[in-house]
């Protein structure tokens, strides 16, 4: 079996899947107190790094993606499929699972 180096610019998602960046969870509450891991929630907010081409219609055209590349975004709590690569935490969504976009 081949070993494979995966990194951003190699992972191209499918259809309407989103590859998003998580932005890291906050470490101190609003009145200083800090968090340890276990209590930390997960992180709803990241940045999109790579989309696919988009989900295809009845009549096999391709329906454009509402989201961009550089697009910060608000995504379903528990959705999607959670990937690290290196020390960085990524996860692959379906375009339906953002709820919306942050400017």
């Amino acid at each position: 079996m081949a070993a494979v180096s995966l990194s951003v610019s190699t992972v191209k998602p499918l259809g309407d899947r989103v590859f998003v960046k998580v932005s890291a969870s906050e470490e101190q509450t609003p009145g200083g107190i800090f968090l340890p891991d276990t209590a930390k929630e997960k992180p709803q907010v990241g940045e999109v790094v790579q989309i696919g081409s988009g989900k295809r219609n009845d009549d096999g055209s391709r329906q454009e993606m509402e989201v961009k590349i550089g697009d910060k975004v608000l995504y379903s709590k528990y959705a999607g499929t959670d990937i690290k690569l290196g020390t960085e935490e990524y996860i692959l969504l379906s375009e339906k699972d953002i709820l919306a976009i942050v400017a």
